[in-house]
């Protein structure tokens, strides 16, 4: 390493703002500005050009700013009356207080690995950490209660570069955090706070860094402090998803206690704690040592207490995605932990195994965080089903469809993604206020009476933005390559406004399947050269660095992208980022989507297409699977589940969608260069999709669903210094004693065998308590159309209450009249019954007992 000069000392210089711009600063340190059209338009007017070679980071562009422009803007009455309009827009933005009532007095911490909110900050990796950014900037919009918790990487994601053969090369920079938006929290006395926590190699020193997203903060989390002189310790977080498992398993440790510590000592009580994927889970662990330290709980009581108060979001379709530990690795981190606090470490570890089939005795963090949870989600309908077969084990005694997780399809923030010539459109159509009312579907009527020929032109015009910006980011690294004479021309001359251009951006995991649309190569060819109806395609995105299936995809698609019937058809855009991603959703006609169905949890990039106008073909898989009948869009197959030969079924499925009808519809048919028709579908997903996929929707939907009645239930078993919970473990501990000899001994004798059409039924059962009482249990027919296999498909549960007692049983029963025709049944079951909640009740499933 080449020899570089040590400070002795440092300091930290502020630009020396004049006082007519001197908010400027505290502007530039609130990230409010990057989703505000009127207010992010004041740093770009200062110098274009600094603050595209800042990459949009007002706070380092003010570090590097002359001060001549900064006085000659400070004078200039033009940038004023832009400064004091962002000012107003500030204060009163910020003065928005959180919800009152119930909400008033929520708290939610929300933990995740990564957060997507900025291309220049560079802590995401690709679509968890974009949902978590909207997650932060929809709650500030909300006015919600929430702060969230991460890690601050020294290195983040890494940069992606191609050598000649069109292979994916990993750089990494270093960032400099005093040039981004953050600066050090401090803890209740005012102090920088910097914790100590305890790992197999002695103490790990955490500094906690605070970013101001709108009304909300994000606590980052830091381990490349002079205080660590374990380089090791220093190393945690160097990187997003680099290393192995023990950089894995220390990343998880810090960002679940240290997350948990560092609200402690800044005097935050959250009173709902969400998991955001299962990294987070090992906070589950600390709430327990927590409760057991400061109230005496038990470990069965504690863990009661914290699993009232816990949300869980799987955001994991495939076992494969789920960090597992080996047990000897959790031991190794965990056995001195849990000595010194009393708690017992064969619990904890039980806590996080008996998953899948797949997981062996690994140590889950997915199924440690469903345990630990009271409250779990999906982020899809689709999700949710795939997530309820793929976790059954945990619930082996209910139906499938009865696991208790359930879908919060994602959304996305609209003001974030929704390009401004859009924007400004909607400003002359909609309702003036239709920027704060967004999530309602009444604003989206009104897109109808947009004249078709403006909002064609706004699609243009986006697109020709597009292909600026392919050419210009395609340029520089032709030339940082040293490319030919020839290729600088080729990149600086590709692709044409006015031809049909498809987008394809995303990770290169294999299952999203990124070369299907080369599968015949031959065919593709006539589609993309088709003199009366030329295609043009665009795609990015970067493998894992460890994932070379994905990276041999890329290189594929660069190889075909020189042929020459390709070569000006076909770009591959390297470095996919924010950036990237904002400029292809907002500027081409069509977005491609074609993973294998059931291994996209949501997906969200095709939501940010849907809002800019573009029309999405895709897979009926994620979050397209609910909306394909509204969208506008087309599909691809059905929804039968993916099998290999699928692949060409679906290749072929495009190809055919795209001669017979899309481009047809793009090209053909025009009025005064207008296709009407095309422009009729993009009213239909911007009306249909635009309400329907933003983050605002999905916030309200976890405020109801999950972070209230978590709330409640956080006030509820607290109380009387838990007594709640306390008493639950009690019963819990009793019943299991007994439940073995739980059983249904008589079943009644049921209705005869054929009845007519609304003749009522009697469903009864007789169940041995074994000196339970029938409050301690729940009793249930189960009531479906019976099956050439013998199952019952399209069933109804229903409650039967207690009767009374006959002979030592006691009996439970309703009457029930069907509603459904043909060969029906019904199979009686009892569990156990200590909460109302049916989210909480199937913690306690392995106490159910079916009788059919």
């Amino acid at each position: 390493m080449a020899y570089q000069i040590q400070p002795v000392r440092e300091f930290l210089v502020s630009p020396a703002l004049p006082p007519a711009i001197s908010r400027l600063d505290e502007l530039a340190h609130n990230l409010l500005w990057s989703w505000t059209h009127s207010v992010r338009p004041l740093f770009r007017r200062l110098d274009h050009a600094l603050y595209r070679q800042c990459h949009r980071n007002p706070v380092l562009m003010l570090g590097r700013i002359p001060q001549e422009t900064l006085e000659k803007a400070a004078a200039d009455p033009r940038y004023l009356a832009l400064y004091q309009n962002a000012c107003r827009i500030y204060d009163e933005y910020m003065a928005g207080a959180p919800q009152q009532g119930g909400r008033g007095q929520m708290k939610v911490a929300y933990f995740s690995m990564e957060y997507g909110l900025l291309e220049s900050l560079t802590i995401y990796s690709g679509g968890l950490g974009i949902l978590s950014g909207d997650h932060m900037k929809g709650a500030s919009d909300a006015a919600l209660n929430l702060c969230g918790i991460g890690l601050l990487y020294q290195k983040g994601y890494f940069q992606q570069y191609l050598n000649p053969d069109g292979w994916q090369v990993e750089k990494y920079s270093l960032n400099d955090f005093y040039t981004w938006p953050v600066q050090p929290a401090q803890d209740k006395d005012g102090n920088e706070l910097v914790l100590e926590l305890k790992l197999p190699a002695g103490p790990c020193f955490v500094k906690v860094w605070r970013m101001k997203i709108g009304r909300v903060d994000l606590f980052l989390l830091d381990t490349n402090i002079a205080e660590n002189t374990n380089h090791e310790y220093r190393d945690i977080t160097d990187g997003l998803y680099g290393g192995d498992a023990v950089t894995r398993i220390q990343q998880e440790f810090v960002l679940g206690v240290g997350g948990l510590r560092a609200l402690k000592a800044m005097g935050i009580e959250p009173t709902v704690f969400h998991m955001n994927e299962g990294h987070s889970a090992f906070l589950a662990l600390e709430r327990i040592r927590l409760l057991m330290k400061e109230h005496g709980l038990s470990w069965d009581e504690a863990l009661e207490a914290a699993r009232a108060n816990n949300v869980f979001t799987t955001h994991t379709p495939v076992p494969a995605g789920i960090d597992m530990f080996d047990p000897g690795l959790v031991y190794e981190y965990f056995h001195a932990y849990c000595e010194r606090n009393s708690v017992p470490f064969e619990k904890f570890l039980a806590l996080g195994q008996g998953g899948t089939a797949e997981q062996g005795d690994r140590f889950s963090m997915a199924v440690l965080a469903l345990k630990a949870s009271a409250y779990r989600n999906a982020v899809s309908k689709l999700h949710a089903e795939v997530s309820q077969s793929m976790f059954h084990n945990l619930w082996s005694d209910l139906p499938e469809h009865e696991v208790p997780i359930v879908p919060i399809t994602n959304g996305v923030h609209l003001p974030t993604w929704l390009n401004a010539d859009l924007a400004y459109l909607y400003d002359q159509y909609l309702a003036p206020d239709w920027r704060e009312r967004y999530p309602d579907t009444a604003i989206w009527s009104q897109v109808a009476e947009i004249p078709n020929g403006e909002l064609h032109e706004i699609r243009r015009r986006r697109k020709r933005r597009l292909i600026t910006f392919i050419r210009e980011r395609l340029l520089t690294r032709t030339q940082e390559r040293r490319g030919s004479a020839a290729e600088v021309k080729r990149v600086s001359e590709i692709f044409d406004p006015e031809v049909f251009t498809i987008g394809f951006s995303r990770r290169f995991a294999t299952y999203k399947r990124a070369t299907l649309i080369f599968r015949d190569k031959e065919r593709l060819k006539k589609i993309l050269t088709n003199p009366q109806m030329p295609v043009q395609l665009v795609i990015a995105g970067k493998a894992h660095p460890k994932d070379n299936p994905g990276k041999q995809f890329i290189r594929e698609i660069i190889q075909l992208s020189r042929e020459p019937e390709f070569s000006r058809h076909v770009v591959f855009v390297e470095d996919y980022d924010i950036e990237v991603g904002r400029e292809l959703v907002q500027g081409v006609d069509l977005w491609l989507n074609n993973p294998r169905r059931g291994e996209e949890a949501c997906g969200t990039s095709g939501m940010k297409a849907a809002i800019n106008g573009t029309l999405n073909l895709s897979i009926l898989d994620g979050w397209f699977d609910e909306a394909y009948e509204v969208s506008g869009g087309w599909a691809i197959g059905d929804r039968d589940p993916y099998t290999a030969d699928f692949d060409d079924l679906h290749a072929s499925s495009i190809y055919s969608l795209l001669e017979n009808e899309i481009l047809p519809m793009f090209y053909k048919g025009r009025e005064e260069g207008v296709p009407h028709a095309w422009m009729l579908r993009v009213k239909q997903s911007l009306m249909s999709l635009s309400p329907m996929f933003n983050s605002q929707r999905m916030l309200e939907d976890y405020a109801t669903r999950m972070y209230e009645p978590a709330h409640v239930a956080a006030l509820s078993v607290s109380g009387q210094d838990y007594q709640l919970a306390r008493e639950k473990a009690a019963w819990l501990s009793r019943v299991q004693q007994v439940w073995h000899k739980v059983r249904i001994s008589d079943a009644g004798e049921g209705p005869g065998r054929c009845i007519l059409t609304g003749t009522p039924i009697e469903l009864r059962a007789a169940v041995d308590l074994a000196g339970l009482t029938p409050g301690d249990v729940r009793v249930e027919a189960v009531v479906g159309r019976v099956q050439p296999d013998g199952g019952l498909q399209d069933t109804t549960i229903v409650s039967l209450p207690a009767q009374g007692e006959r002979n030592g049983q006691f009996v439970f029963g309703r009457e029930f009249v069907p509603h459904q025709t043909g060969r029906l049944g019904y199979a009686l079951r009892v569990s156990s019954n200590h909460c109302e909640d049916p989210l909480t009740r199937p913690c306690n499933t392995p106490m159910t007992w079916t009788h059919s």
